[in-house]
Formats: structure tokens, C-alpha cells, sequence
């Protein structure tokens, strides 16, 4: 009778095992009656996201469709945890992954990700979207906001100074400071609001240029002798000492900088629309034309990026159903991207949804500009880089450089130290 029990126990021990093995095999990808989706941000993403759920209703009514949300910080997190740890037990079936972080993701678990090439037709979303969602060759997130820049201005500070709406259009950072100094001394403004600890400046200068801090292989360090970047750090520092620069330390300095009407100018992602149009008062005074370009690059446009997200599928059971989930909504629906602008604000780079109605209405607030057909415009000429998998290691580093050039270190000497530093901490 032992020797019976004995027995019983090894095989329910086998079978247990069995089991659990298959709870954590990622490539089983079987169907489920439910997915689930990971996002941040309820006003923004987690709207988009219902929105889509309900359009999907249409093509599988009999899918359920669980919406999380999670702080960006805590995604990523629980993402790292679960991936190095070998399980994927919690996961969602999809999550949204900011751009700048997507390769450290798909390099660092290359089998933890579901590729989604074929899904979608690529030609169809913004070029510069491709590279951070794509890996040797294979596509394994589907585009999804757009982080384009432009330049907001204040079109009576630029009458004041005697300048209109045109003199401020494609030009250079030269340039720019030069009306500022106009500007700041006809009206007394700052000409833009800058977080010392924040480089967004730098990235979308730099990626005007074609340049980012690695080079195209994603790792290796490229900043000792970045042309882009030093041209960045001089005009940087030139704005600075021009005094168009007021000091901002978080978020809520940087929009009331121009809800108060303190800056002329607002440089920055074209999700910061919402934000100034804020302020009722101003409605009318406001331009948005395209950010200015490397003034010392020849290969300079004006056009940049700043910011973004995708959605990447897990390589587990659910995962074909999480791929038609995202095809048929956020990778081909037209009509759910007018809806994202009507009802959200919210600008997708799936380019064919800019033909639609919603991207030519004239906003007032911006005296009658159509900004959203403008934007998906400035989107296409965005230069592709590779974000790679350190742009904020490597950034806490130029944030220590930079104000070290800025109290008097040459700055090929800053870059260089900067580079000897990232190579030691990104190995």
C-alpha cells in the first residue's frame, strides 16, 4: 500500500509539473476569452484604448477586452521583474511601451515579444516610428502617438517686436535667439521656459540632424565628436547667455511658464496642445509653426521628435488574438483615429487618418490654423535615428556635462569626458 502511494504521489507530482511548465511556456499561444492590455495615462491612452475596444466589438464580440492601467514607471518595472525572472505569469497580452525605452525591452528578452510583422502595412505609419519598434529586420510594435515638435509662439509678442508669423517659419536656432533678443527686449518675455535637469532640447535638436547619443548599432556610446550634439551644447549655452532662457524645475512651472504668459515661445511635442490651449484668455494669440533646425548642420530640418509610445504583444497564449486586436484597430481604422481627435486631442502617426475630416478643422485658438493636418505634415520629414537602450543613462550623464560647459569647461572636453563615462556605465 506505501509502495501504491508512493507511486500516486510522483505521478501528481509529475503532472503538477507538467502543468506549471505549460502555464509559463511562451510560444504555446493558444486562444484565451480574455486579453489584457497595460497602459498609462487615463485622459490619453486609456481612452484611446476604449475607444478602439469598442470598435473591435464589431469584428469579436465574444472577446473580452481588460484595460489596466499602471503608472509608465510601474510598467516598466513590472515588466523588468517578470521577463528576468523567466515567467511570464501577470502579463498582459499587450503593453505600451514609451519609444526611447523599446529596444532596451526587445534586446535585452528577445523572446518574450511577439513579432507582429505582416499585421500591418508599414507604409502607412510615420517612417521615424519604424526604427525603435523594429528588431533585426522584424517588426514587434505597432506605432502609435507621435511625439512631432513644433514651435508654439505668441503671434502679439512677435508684433510687438515687429516680426509676424512667416519670420518665425523653418528657421534656424541663429535665428531664433536673434528674434528673441528683439522680443525680449520689446515686450520684456523670456523667449522659452528650460528644466536644467531635462534634455528634451537636446534630443529634439539632435534628432533634427539625424544624431542620437548611440550610434546605428543602439549601444555603442556616440557622443565624444557628435558634431549634432556639440552644435546642440553651443546653442544651448548661447540661449542661456542671451537671457531668452526663464528656469523651470518640474511640469507645473513648465505650463504655467506660458499659461502666465511669461515665454514668447513653446518648443516642444505636439502633445502639449491641451496644455496651452488651457489659458481661454489667449485664444487667438497663438501659431504653431515647425521647431527651428541646427543652424550649423547642414543636414538639419525642421522637423524633430520628442516623446511617443507603441504597443508591443507578449509571446504568450492569447497573442494571435492580441495581434488582431491591435491590426484592426489601431493599425487600419481611420475612423478610430478621427475619433482619437475629436474626442481625445490625441494625434496617432498612422499617416492615412490625416486625410480624414477631424485633421483640417481650423482651430480659433490658433487664428483658424489647421495644426493637426500641419503636424501629420512635420511628422514624415522626422529623421529616423536609433533611440537604442541607454537614452536616459546616458542623459543623467550629459545633464552633469552640461553644466559644467555652462560654468566654462570647452565643451569637446565635456563631451569627451561624457563619453568615457557612458562607455564605463553602459557596458
Amino acid at each position: 500500500m506505501k509502495k501504491v502511494i508512493i507511486v500516486l504521489l510522483l505521478v501528481s507530482f509529475i503532472v503538477l509539473a507538467a502543468c506549471s511548465s505549460g502555464s509559463d511556456d511562451a510560444s504555446s499561444g493558444g486562444e484565451v476569452d480574455k486579453i489584457t492590455v497595460w497602459a498609462w495615462d487615463p485622459n490619453f491612452n486609456i481612452r484611446a484604448l476604449n475607444l478602439a475596444k469598442d470598435v473591435y466589438v464589431s469584428v469579436d464580440g465574444d472577446l473580452e477586452i481588460e484595460i489596466v492601467e499602471n503608472a509608465q514607471d510601474d510598467i516598466i518595472q513590472r515588466l523588468n521583474t517578470s521577463l528576468s525572472s523567466g515567467t511570464n505569469t501577470g502579463l498582459p497580452n499587450i503593453v505600451l511601451i514609451e519609444d526611447y525605452r523599446a529596444q532596451s525591452f526587445l534586446q535585452a528578452y528577445p523572446d518574450a515579444f511577439h513579432k507582429i510583422t505582416g499585421s500591418f502595412d508599414t507604409d502607412d505609419f510615420a517612417p521615424y516610428k519604424l526604427s525603435p519598434t523594429s528588431l533585426d529586420g522584424e517588426n514587434y510594435g505597432l506605432p502609435f502617438d507621435t511625439g512631432v515638435t513644433g514651435m508654439y509662439v505668441r503671434t502679439d509678442y512677435l508684433a510687438a517686436a515687429g516680426y509676424t508669423v512667416e519670420d518665425v517659419t523653418n528657421i534656424d536656432w541663429n535665428q531664433y535667439i536673434e528674434i528673441g533678443k528683439a522680443v525680449k527686449e520689446a515686450t520684456g518675455k523670456h523667449m522659452i521656459t528650460l528644466d536644467p535637469n531635462d534634455l528634451g532640447i537636446i534630443r529634439m535638436m539632435i534628432q533634427s540632424s539625424g544624431s542620437w547619443y548611440v550610434k546605428e548599432d543602439g549601444s555603442t556610446p556616440d557622443i565624444d565628436g557628435n558634431e549634432a550634439l556639440a552644435e546642440a551644447f553651443a546653442t544651448y549655452k548661447e540661449l542661456i547667455e542671451a537671457d531668452l532662457v526663464k528656469p523651470i524645475s518640474d511640469w507645473s512651472q513648465f505650463v504655467s511658464g506660458f499659461n502666465n504668459g511669461d515665454v514668447a515661445t513653446v518648443v516642444t511635442g505636439n502633445w502639449i496642445t491641451p496644455s496651452v490651449k488651457a489659458e481661454d484668455s489667449q485664444s487667438g494669440n497663438w501659431a504653431v509653426v515647425p521647431q527651428p533646425k541646427m543652424a550649423g548642420m547642414a543636414n538639419s530640418v525642421n522637423a524633430s521628435n520628442l516623446g511617443g509610445s507603441s504597443w508591443y504583444v507578449l509571446d504568450i497564449d492569447g497573442k494571435e488574438q492580441a495581434t488582431d486586436f491591435l491590426a484592426k484597430t489601431f493599425g487600419s481604422n481611420i475612423e478610430l483615429y478621427q475619433k482619437f481627435v475629436t474626442e481625445i486631442g490625441a494625434m496617432g502617426t498612422y499617416l492615412p487618418a490625416a486625410k480624414g475630416d477631424a485633421y483640417q478643422v481650423e482651430d480659433d485658438f490658433f487664428g483658424g490654423q489647421t495644426i493637426l493636418a500641419d503636424f501629420s505634415n512635420w511628422s514624415e520629414a522626422i529623421p529616423q535615428v536609433n533611440f537604442g537602450l541607454h537614452t536616459y543613462a546616458i542623459e543623467d550623464i550629459l545633464v552633469v556635462e552640461m553644466q559644467n560647459y555652462l560654468n566654462g569647461k570647452d565643451v569637446n572636453e565635456a563631451l569627451a569626458d561624457a563619453h568615457r563615462q557612458a562607455e564605463a556605465q553602459i557596458k
